[in-house]
């Protein structure tokens, strides 16, 4: 089984964009792959920094978006709900582009004009996606806060230039992790207000609220004073995390630190884990149920459903029920977070009303599959680490295959693959 490739965002000091740029930066990522990716936008009048800091003694990786005209991003312009309230004294506030543009004459943004400058992004496909929810997921939230449609809403955190940065830089580097899945920590979030030209506003402020609400996100208050969780952060925790909690067994790849502005009794960081769990790490889960008056066409129908939906094993034992009827019990071995869809093939396609569920252990040996040249062509073998050395299994399906098309024994394929993979070891 593929080993499972997470990434773990903790964000016991909040999250921020900045923060999370940093963050994906320091965990490897090609800063000028990703500044290539911005150029592409066309978006004008900024500049990137690229540094380090430390907060509290640990060295974090320092992200911020400076303005074309000398003062950073995200400086207070008195609008609500700001990325600076969080973590910038000078680099983050998503409400510089809503009164610059009054003092510049510059057009407001509303989510069209941000879908239209994300639509010319050089990236995947699944970048682009992932930049166009987190800012649909701001605008409902602002939409909500202000009573307006979402058509009308005109962003004032994260219109701005540095936002449109933050949000699609975020996207890239999720993209190149290329993880199998994201999972967030709960959201720890300050006490206070904040004050902007709407009034003093709570904190969290009204959008920040909003996300949290609508998309179950968990927050914690801690004794720290101001923000902690700005909008742009909360959209992307909102867009990324998959609703898993963390496996019971995992080893960390690698880590990576970015840095916040603001100084709290804490290191204000925020902390992204690359983190591996193998199938011998994830918590198994055995379904059964016993099945008397089902045919045997449904019942393998039934297992191989069972099979193309990720199930690690199936199989069928011979039983006696009650009246002694002869019957079948179906056993399914897979995952915690499979049970569901597991349970519904299960339900639709037999006649059972019961399934019975147990937490099982198992210990699974690192394997990788790894391509070969045979006479007949590239076939995979299966490649099983133990404590003595490998243990070499060829593929069934490309042995099955190679008999069909040939004509030869099996067995006489299964040695062939074999020693052409000693061979190629030489």
């Amino acid at each position: 089984m593929k080993e499972e490739r997470i990434l773990y965002l903790e964000c016991y000091s909040g999250i921020s964009g900045d923060m999370t740029v940093g963050a994906l930066l320091d965990l490897g990522i090609d800063c000028d792959k990703v500044k290539r990716a911005l150029d592409s936008l066309g978006v004008e009048g900024y500049h990137l920094h690229f540094g380090r800091q430390k907060k509290c003694g640990i060295d974090a990786f320092d992200f911020d978006v400076h303005l074309e005209d000398g003062q950073a991003a995200g400086q207070d312009h008195g609008d609500c709900g700001h990325d600076h309230d969080h973590d910038h004294s000078h680099g983050h506030g998503h409400t510089h582009d809503h009164s610059h543009d009054h003092a510049h004459g510059h057009v407001h943004r509303n989510l069209f004009d941000i879908l239209q400058i994300i639509e010319r992004l050089q990236a995947p496909e699944r970048a682009k996606e992932l930049a166009r929810q987190m800012f649909q997921i701001v605008a409902e939230a602002e939409s909500k806060a202000h009573g307006l449609p979402v058509e009308e809403v005109h962003f004032h955190e994260v219109g701005a230039v540095d936002s449109i940065v933050d949000i699609v830089a975020t996207a890239v580097c999720v993209d190149l992790l290329d993880v199998d899945k994201v999972i967030v920590s709960p959201l720890h979030e300050g006490r206070g207000y904040v004050t902007c030209q709407h009034g003093t506003m709570p904190v969290p402020v009204p959008a920040t609220a909003n996300i949290v609400a609508a998309h179950h996100l968990q927050m914690i208050l801690t004794d720290n004073q101001g923000e902690m969780v700005t909008p742009t952060g909360a959209a992307i925790a909102a867009a990324l995390h998959c609703g898993e909690e963390l496996p019971e067994g995992y080893r960390i790849e690698k880590i990576g630190l970015g840095a916040g502005k603001k100084d709290f009794a804490n290191a204000n960081i925020l902390r992204a884990m690359l983190l591996v769990a193998t199938a011998a790490e994830r918590r198994m889960v055995k379904l059964e149920t016993n099945l008397d008056d089902c045919t045997g066409e449904a019942m393998g129908f039934a297992m191989e459903l069972l099979l193309e939906a990720g199930a690690a094993d199936v199989w069928y034992q011979p039983i006696f029920m009650k009246k002694n009827r002869p019957a079948y019990m179906l056993s399914v071995l897979c995952g915690e977070d499979q049970i569901e869809d597991m349970e519904d093939i299960i339900f639709r396609h037999t006649t059972t009303i019961g399934i019975r569920r147990y937490p099982v252990e198992r210990t699974v040996l690192p394997r990788e599959i790894r391509d070969v040249e045979t006479p007949w062509g590239m076939a995979q073998v299966k490649v099983c680490q133990r404590k003595e050395g490998e243990a070499v299994y060829p593929e069934y399906r490309c042995v099955s295959e190679i008999c069909r098309k040939e004509g030869l024994p099996f067995g006489e394929v299964y040695r062939a693959l074999m020693n052409c993979f000693q061979e190629k070891k030489k």
